[in-house]
């Protein structure tokens, strides 16, 4: 994907800087941030000109209930072209039988997911959101964990991975109609196949929640479970580089059921600005260059996570085999998570506090942060260049009491930044 040019920032919001400066302002500021610091955060991302162009364009003026070809509104002939492109591209990505691309972001996905499969109080599984799971796979305070019995499982507590013997053990004790994998904080490779003969084996649905994953899951480098597995929900932006939402993938056999899902049954109508910045994703994912982008990612995170276990931290599992890794700072370091995000963020690296498995402290000020190397890799950072940030990490976290050796720090990674331009 080519680095967008000079004036990325100035035709786009020409109209805003004259008619609202304050808000104008802010994004000028927000974007200076995003250059001038190391973004950590593994499910966030750096989206090309094209998809910021699609995003802002004149298919937002648009109502578009239904489907193409089924609309409750007239004048949607170019609308149904757009979404239509979307859906292709998304199933020829996945290899998927069914695409729906018009949930509005990840939770709804989700929602339609169980909304289509299964009724108010039967049971599934996901895994426990303290040890990488999502609030949508189960948590008591999320709808999921509200409208269904979720039993959730957990990983080894000596490996802090997924034991498919121990998750097959409780299937088979709790008999739920739907399995989910696919996580927010696992730093490891999924085996899908094993998840497919656990849910096969207890007569289960067998689905996935691929958000943080997908763009490695589309290149190959991360097993891909959408051609067969019933459902697969995921983002679009996050490894796949997309705009902020998401699509749901399944089997053609619960095409229909998933569809009636999303709408009429949870959503009105769709943000097709978006789904043409989805169908603008789908394309730069469907070139060459993006698996070598999905490869670099990987290696990426390796070196970073060698780099820091190298300097003494510990990490979750040992290692990472994907684009994040769980880092426990209150054991490495006696910092807590939010005290290290705190003051990663005042060096100019942005990360998230995060629990750890088996955490003792609670979720708002837990022992670990999370990492992530998407947004580096979109910079154009290397192997090589993971050992200077890694040694920015840990001089922020051993300085964390420190502000003036703190703005020091943030002073070199501001230096180092400039080399990796994106929108200039």
């Amino acid at each position: 994907m080519a680095k967008s040019g000079k004036k990325l920032f100035e035709p786009h919001l020409n109209a805003l800087k004259k008619f609202d400066s304050e808000i104008y302002a802010a994004l000028v500021a927000e974007k200076q941030r995003q250059m001038e610091g190391i973004e950590l955060i593994p499910s966030e991302n750096l989206v090309s000109e094209s998809i910021l162009e699609a995003m802002g364009s004149i298919a937002t003026n648009k109502y578009s209930e239904g489907y193409p070809g089924k609309r409750y509104y007239g004048g949607n002939e170019f609308i149904d072209i757009i979404e239509n492109i979307a859906i292709e591209r998304a199933k020829k990505l996945f290899s998927a039988g069914h695409v729906n691309v018009q949930p509005l972001s990840g939770s709804p996905a989700n929602m339609a997911m169980y909304y289509a499969l299964m009724e108010q109080g039967e049971t599934f599984m996901g895994l426990k959101l303290t040890e990488g799971g999502h609030l949508t796979h189960g948590h008591p305070v999320n709808f999921s964990g509200r409208q269904y019995k979720c039993v959730s499982y957990g990983v080894d507590k000596s490996t802090e991975m997924l034991d498919y013997d121990a998750i097959k053990k409780l299937a088979v004790e709790a008999k739920p109609k739907l399995i989910l994998s696919g996580y927010t904080a696992y730093p490891r490779a999924i085996d899908f196949k094993a998840f497919r003969e656990i849910s096969d084996f207890v007569g289960a649905y067998c689905c996935a929640d691929i958000a943080h994953i997908a763009g490695l899951c589309a290149a190959g480098v991360h097993e891909n479970p959408v051609p067969y597995f019933d459902v697969v929900t995921t983002t679009t932006h996050k490894t796949l580089r997309g705009p902020r939402s998401a699509i749901i993938m399944c089997k053609n056999a619960f095409a229909e059921k998933i569809d009636k899902a999303v709408f009429p049954g949870l959503q009105g109508g769709p943000h097709e600005h978006i789904i043409a910045a989805k169908a603008v994703a789908f394309k730069e994912a469907l070139e060459p260059s993006f698996k070598e982008y999905a490869n670099q990612i990987v290696k990426n995170a390796r070196a970073l996570a060698d780099v820091l276990m190298a300097k003494g931290l510990r990490l979750v599992s040992g290692g990472t085999d994907n684009h994040l890794m769980l880092i426990d700072v209150f054991k490495s370091k006696g910092l807590t998570g939010k005290q290290a995000e705190h003051s990663l963020e005042l060096a100019g690296i942005y990360c998230n506090k995060n629990t750890i498995p088996f955490d003792a402290r609670t979720p708002w000020d837990p022992s670990g942060i999370r990492l992530g190397t998407p947004v580096l890799t979109t910079r154009g950072m290397k192997e090589s260049h993971m050992k200077e940030v890694g040694e920015f990490i840990v001089k922020a976290i051993e300085n964390a009491n420190d502000s003036a050796k703190l703005a020091e720090i943030k002073a070199s990674v501001k230096e180092f930044c400039k080399d990796f331009p994106f929108y200039k």
